[in-house]
């Protein structure tokens, strides 16, 4: 298994670290958030201001400095690669129909701000009436269709800016 660490700092500077190299740091723990490193026969003061576990992203201080920390180990970067990225969502752009059918109801308006569950149109497919909410917050860019048209599977119904 590969234990490369990949590090941004401030998302512009980007570093590759081995087990091996984070191991030589020689790094002292004053507490849980201040620490003494000696790089170089250089001293510095770090303290860790704000930790975001989730996103593993830190906010340190180093010598009155603030910098923010990403940290990305071998399992993430996989992660990433394969396209999954823990915690996030595919951002839709667009509103398609799933089946044929019938526009009943138009909820929204171009330029309207709407939040995600907002009832956007009502599709009529087989006798039954489909309810599309907004998958994500957004503002309506266009509106491809009009109340009681009739559209086929994968008809553009609405886009999102």
């Amino acid at each position: 298994m590969n234990n490369t660490l990949k590090v941004s700092v401030n998302k512009e500077h980007n570093f590759e670290f081995t087990e091996e190299q984070m191991l030589a740091v020689d790094a002292v723990s004053l507490d849980q958030k201040n620490f003494h490193v000696l790089h170089n026969n250089t001293s510095y003061r770090a303290e860790v201001v704000n930790t975001d576990f989730i996103n593993k992203t830190y906010t340190v201080v180093v010598n009155n400095n603030e910098y923010v920390v990403s940290i990305a180990n071998h399992l993430d970067q996989l992660i990433k690669e394969m396209g999954f990225e823990v915690g996030k969502t595919k951002l839709v752009n667009a509103i398609k129909a799933p089946m044929p059918g019938l526009i009943l109801e138009i909820n929204v308006a171009v330029g309207q701000e709407v939040q995600e569950g907002d009832n956007l149109l009502i599709l009529e497919a087989m006798k039954m009436e489909n309810s599309f909410d907004s998958p994500r917050a957004g503002v309506i860019k266009s509106i491809a269709v009009e109340k009681g048209q009739a559209v086929d599977k994968g008809q553009l119904l609405i886009e999102f800016e």
